[in-house]
């Protein structure tokens, strides 16, 4: 039997610590599917198809491995695409917290999905995506937290971000 497991995240962006569970999980399970939520409660920087174009840039070398977007449950998602394990990734002890919770409630809606949880390697224990945004949006270094193709992404988001923020100062000022 062929065992199919989904590593669900928001991933804005992708970093080298998510990069690694998924390489993990693509060693435990015949196929993982990286899967990119929406809408998640969290502001964000990069819209949902950027979001899947840079995650799928990160895996475009593993065979077992495809990336997707979904919204809603993601036990239904996990139903409609046929997996049966939920891969999650676990830094810190606040995670445990809040991972434990949320696979609680998914064995609720779906007792027949298990929830599998790695413990990051600690060179990655620092790193969220929150840190490596902050780090990018002050200019900083995050070419060993995230991939190079991120890093400019990152890079060009920003000088954006900065040159509408300009020009809408700039426009404020004539008015």
């Amino acid at each position: 039997m062929s065992i199919k497991a989904v590593f669900p995240g928001s991933f804005d962006p992708i970093h080298y610590g998510h990069i690694d569970i998924a390489l993990r999980a693509a060693r435990l399970f015949d196929e993982l599917v990286v899967a990119v939520y929406d809408r998640p409660l969290k502001n964000l920087i990069f819209s949902p198809e950027e979001r899947i174009a840079l995650v799928a840039e990160a895996f475009a070398d593993q065979p077992n491995i495809t990336v997707t977007g979904y919204s809603g449950l993601t036990v239904e998602f996990c139903r409609r695409v046929g997996a049966q394990v939920i891969v999650r990734g676990l830094r810190v002890f606040s995670d445990f917290e809040s991972e434990f919770r949320m696979a609680l409630a998914n064995n609720r809606l779906a007792p027949e999905i298990e929830v599998v949880a790695l413990i990051t390697r600690e060179e990655h224990t620092f790193l969220s995506s929150t840190t490596v945004r902050e780090i990018a949006s002050l200019g900083g270094d995050v070419s060993t937290m995230v991939p190079p193709h991120v890093a400019k992404a990152l890079k060009r988001r920003f000088a954006q971000m900065s040159e509408s923020q300009h020009l809408e100062q700039v426009t404020s000022l004539r008015d």
